[in-house]
């Protein structure tokens, strides 16, 4: 782009020159020196050129063609630009929509070179300080950071000045790539409260293509602009893509740079390495968004701007390791440090839920109750399928009040579903107090659970001890199973599933034991101590079992009051079904499996009736010598 004009000499000045032309025969020799003390007098805006050439101009943007000056590369028309001119003063000009400027004009006043930098927008002229937006989110919003310079350029006589401007700040690229749980217009923001939003600028030098900066003190994330069309990106289908202008300045590995909201749940993108933003680059993100985490993907540059560096390659982040819900009440953990975030959010707040998405490996840690007897536990762990494995506790002297397990103590709203512990180990010292792998006390639902590993108690007298339950007072148990290794000591009511129950609103149904219990009291296949034998139904006990003293039962050491069971079954203990009852009244229901009169295929059909037709789960057996497993009831 070139421009020229031609500068008239001002009123003042002809009536002069009009005077001392009228004077000239007169007095050659005063016009002469009069003549030479005027021009010596005027301004450079105010006299003519001695040279007759006017100094014209060219601008482009790196990369890109000519004058393309805005975040997107394109002149809308009416931007302005600063021309300084041999350190002088700035000159404002005024771009068109394709990249014309007009405005103050410059001549020649000898055959020396001259010095040219530009700067944009023309405010920036006079200041050393920049910001960009918090909330990007608009367009003007989005383009008002951008800050293009110029170097400083050597132009000799009778040339242009040949101007190129980069882009002073730094720019952040998301692409989200479709998928099945990405909606039309997910919530990005870039950054966590962290970003330097404001810098001080030192523009560009002779030489150097681009200026200098020092990060302000004002912090912030950026809600960033939603491009009008996804980028293309190679091998990826994106769904929507945001830019958002920076101050450059250096980001700590950690720091949280994106974050995405979608359905409730928050999924953010942690900086592996540090990084410094760069002036003039763009830094571009390809995300896939997964129930477990962000799948990101740095790569190429976008558009006229250069490739920043300092990430490339394809990982996944997992972030801290768990989504929080919108409400934050409710934690989607998919690693074992979400799950002990979770764990540690929870020991203040009993209610909070959550939700694995994956198996977790909890080695090497130490778990500490959930819930106790003044905060009980009232929200729902959904298990989800999945399996915490290497579950810890160590603890020694626990006494009363410090019921023991994954959870402390389950409160009557609580629901914990769908969930294995394997390989589980509890090493408790206690003193009459209830100790479960899933929960020390029970009174709300725990449904369709699994138990594995060793719970070994000592110092326990006049306390419970469970596979999945230590002591109920009401609640649920159902569809539950467990193969754990109980070794109750001293401890007076220990069973395979549930060391105790005193209340008439307990409910033990469809859950099995397969595992192997010792207790220095009332032992039981399933329940140590039992008020009511009708609270029991559909289960069934294979485990082996012990006692240092008495009370030993297939299904239940200590009855309390006689009644019938719900078709309950046991196998590999020689003596009975209850160790011991108070009532004289026989007491009926649970049957021996002694493959004539009870085998496991008519055991199965009878519980499968006790428990009923509209029954979550059912048991199912493949022949009449092997015990039945549960499955989904179709």
């Amino acid at each position: 782009m070139v421009y020229r004009a031609v500068s008239q000499p001002s009123v003042a000045q002809t009536e002069i020159l009009k005077s001392i032309t009228s004077m000239y025969r007169i007095r050659h020799i005063a016009y002469s020196l009069l003549a030479a003390s005027l021009l010596a007098a005027c301004t450079q805006d105010e006299q003519p050129s001695l040279q007759g050439e006017m100094l014209t101009f060219t601008a482009s943007i790196e990369g890109g063609g000519l004058t393309r000056a805005t975040v997107d590369n394109t002149w809308s028309g009416g931007e302005t630009v600063a021309l300084q001119i041999n350190a002088g003063g700035w000159l404002d000009y005024t771009a068109d929509a394709y990249g014309n400027l007009t405005g103050n004009d410059y001549y020649w006043q000898n055959t020396d070179p001259v010095t040219v930098q530009g700067i944009c927008p023309a405010t920036a002229a006079g200041s050393t300080t920049w910001s960009v937006e918090s909330d990007q989110s608009s367009y003007r919003n989005y383009q008002s950071g951008d800050l293009l310079a110029t170097e400083v350029t050597t132009v000799n006589y009778g040339n242009a000045a040949n101007l190129t401007f980069r882009h002073q700040t730094a720019k952040l690229v998301v692409n989200i790539v479709d998928g099945p749980i990405v909606p039309d217009n997910p919530e990005v923001t870039v950054g966590n409260n962290n970003l330097a939003l404001t810098g001080t600028f030192t523009k560009p030098s002779s030489g150097s293509s681009f200026g200098t900066w020092t990060p302000g003190a004002q912090t912030g994330s950026i809600t960033p602009y939603r491009l009008s069309y996804p980028n293309t990106v190679a091998g990826k289908t994106i769904k929507v893509s945001y830019a958002a202008l920076v101050i450059p300045q250096i980001l700590d590995a950690g720091t949280k740079l994106i974050s995405i909201l979608i359905n409730g749940q928050l999924y953010t993108y942690k900086l592996p390495l540090d990084i410094t933003w760069k002036p003039g680059c763009v830094y571009t993100y390809t995300i896939t968004v997964r129930a477990e985490g962000l799948e990101v993907l740095v790569d190429d540059t976008i558009g006229g701007w250069t490739d920043g560096g300092g990430e490339s390659g394809n990982a996944t982040d997992l972030g801290d390791g768990y989504t929080v819900s919108e409400d934050g009440n409710t934690y989607t953990v998919y690693t074992a440090d979400g799950l002990m975030a979770w764990a540690e959010a929870a020991q203040g707040n009993p209610s909070l839920n959550c939700t694995l998405t994956h198996d977790i490996d909890l080695s090497g840690t130490e778990w500490e109750p959930i819930g106790d007897r003044n905060n009980v536990y009232t929200g729902t762990f959904d298990g989800n399928g999945h399996t915490i494995s290497n579950l810890t506790i160590t603890k020694e002297n626990l006494s009363f009040g410090d019921d023991c397990g994954m959870f402390g103590r389950v409160g009557t709203n609580a629901t914990i579903k769908d969930l294995t512990l394997e390989s589980v180990r509890l090493n408790v010292g206690a003193d009459g107090i209830p100790i479960g792998a899933l929960a020390g006390s029970n009174q709300g639902t725990i449904s369709n659970c699994r138990v594995s590993g060793n719970i070994s108690v000592t110092n326990n007298e006049m306390g419970f001890v469970g596979g999945i339950v230590g002591c109920m007072h009401s609640g649920v148990i159902q569809y539950c199973h467990s193969s754990a290794s109980i070794q109750g000591g001293n401890s007076d009511y220990v069973g395979g599933v549930l060391g105790g129950e005193y209340a008439t609103a307990t409910v033990i149904k469809g859950c099995s034991f397969s595992g192997s219990v010792t207790g220095g009291n009332t032992v039981g296949g399933i329940a140590g101590y039992c008020r009511f034998f009708a609270d029991m139904t559909g289960c069934y006990s294979v485990g082996e079992l012990s006692s240092a003293v008495y009370n030993t039962g297939g299904i239940t050491g200590y009855l309390q009051f006689a009644g019938v069971a719900g078709s309950c079954y046991w196998y590999g203990f020689d003596g009975e079904s209850v160790g011991r009852c108070n009532e004289t009244d026989p007491f009926s229901g649970a049957y021996k499996i002694d493959g004539t009169t009870h085998t496991w295929q008519t055991a199965t059909e009878a519980m499968n009736t006790a428990l009923g037709a509209d029954s979550e789960y059912i048991w199912e057996t493949t022949d009449a010598d092997t015990p039945p497993t549960l499955v989904k009831n179709r």
